[in-house]
């Protein structure tokens, strides 16, 4: 968390006049007038989770959950009121009632296509992909082309088919264009996470400024960029992109690796910060960023030990490609290769395609360097 209810402020608007103060209290207000008013707190709900993903800060968690667990708790609750619901678990990882909430929604409305992606989503996140697949089979008829090309064009390419999933995915932009900024910006970071594992980081990093240049205001495709630079040890560019960005815990953390490669005397209250909520995380019992802890432990503390403690646990919450990454970079600095049996176990599986993974899963004894590993079809 931030370190004062003043850190969040200094990146949203403080005047009664700016448009984001304006809508939220509206919003409230709203509310306010008519507690039993579903819509309205739903709304407002929506918007707190909308802030929280895109600013980092879990505190709007708390504000929407404040608001959604009244109403979650009658007897026949709306499908709008599960939804929010599940959004809110699987902010905080709480995966399995998050599925079981979105599975809630689809008796009541089974065309609920928002609720499918979330479905989708979520067994990504988790690496169920025959589940993911099912999601977005489930989505087709009442989704839109570019959505449902897009859902099978991720799963493909976290499965050894980047080439043919970054094709499809940039047809379906093209022949289907969104006016859907959100949409849009995820799309183009997929697509930049398609061409790392192509190989192609002039690609990637065009299409990751290009999701930044929508103007939607989302932490992963900051995240995602920040790390190419990291990667290519651009540290200045990073501390350019991040500078502002110090309410979220996950771009703190990029801002405070490239600082300290780079010899910034803010790394030092940086690093201080990320120890604090990070043990106020453990106080709480929040395993929110353990991803993000383990890389703390790694890259800033010099704790392979602890780190890999981190990203053990992390996997077995979450099973990204950048879960898999830090489990085996992690494994690998404690001089304990064989701890990263699970990441390895996955790339096999899926024949994931990145270069710097499967010469990490070399050096660790799993799957060779270049070898197309078995994907799951």
């Amino acid at each position: 968390m931030p370190d004062a209810d003043s850190t969040v402020l200094e990146r949203l608007p403080s005047r009664a006049s700016d448009p984001l103060a304006r809508e939220l209290r509206e919003l409230r207000a709203a509310q306010a007038r008519d507690p039993d008013n579903v819509d309205a707190a739903v709304r407002l709900a929506r918007r707190y989770f909308d802030l929280a993903s895109a600013e980092g800060d879990p505190r709007y968690v708390g504000y929407a959950d404040a608001i959604i667990q009244p109403l979650s708790m009658r007897a026949s609750p709306d499908a709008s009121v599960l939804l929010t619901r599940a959004l809110l678990r699987q902010y905080r990882h709480e995966f399995a009632p998050a599925l079981a909430d979105l599975d809630a929604v689809l008796k009541l409305e089974p065309r609920n296509t928002e609720a499918m992606m979330w479905q989708f989503a979520l067994h990504l996140v988790q690496a169920d992909y025959e589940r993911a697949r099912t999601s977005c089979a489930s989505a087709a008829p009442h989704a839109t082309r570019l959505s449902v090309t897009a859902c099978m064009a991720v799963i493909d390419s976290i499965n050894g088919k980047s080439r043919d999933a970054y094709a499809a995915l940039s047809a379906a932009l093209a022949r289907y264009p969104t006016q859907d900024i959100e949409y849009r910006q995820w799309a183009m970071t997929r697509q930049g996470e398609m061409a790392l594992r192509l190989g192609d980081r002039k690609l990637a990093e065009k299409h990751f400024k290009e999701a930044i240049a929508t103007g939607y205001t989302d932490g992963f495709v900051l995240a995602a960029y920040a790390d190419l630079l990291l990667e290519d040890k651009r540290h200045a560019e990073v501390i350019a992109l991040l500078k502002r960005w110090v309410a979220s815990d996950i771009l703190l953390l990029r801002l405070a690796i490239a600082e300290d490669a780079a010899g910034a005397p803010e790394a030092a209250n940086h690093r201080k910060a990320l120890a604090e909520r990070f043990a106020a995380a453990a106080l709480r019992g929040d395993k929110l960023h353990q991803q993000e802890e383990a890389r703390f432990e790694l890259e800033l503390q010099h704790d392979a030990a602890r780190a890999l403690v981190h990203a053990a646990d992390n996997w077995k919450r979450q099973r990204e490609p950048r879960d898999a990454l830090v489990l085996m970079q992690a494994a690998l600095a404690a001089g304990k290769p064989e701890a990263a049996k699970p990441a390895l176990d996955w790339m096999s599986r899926t024949g994931y395609e990145e270069a710097r993974y499967r010469a990490l899963a070399k050096t660790l004894g799993g799957t060779p360097d270049g070898a197309a590993g078995k994907s799951a079809r």
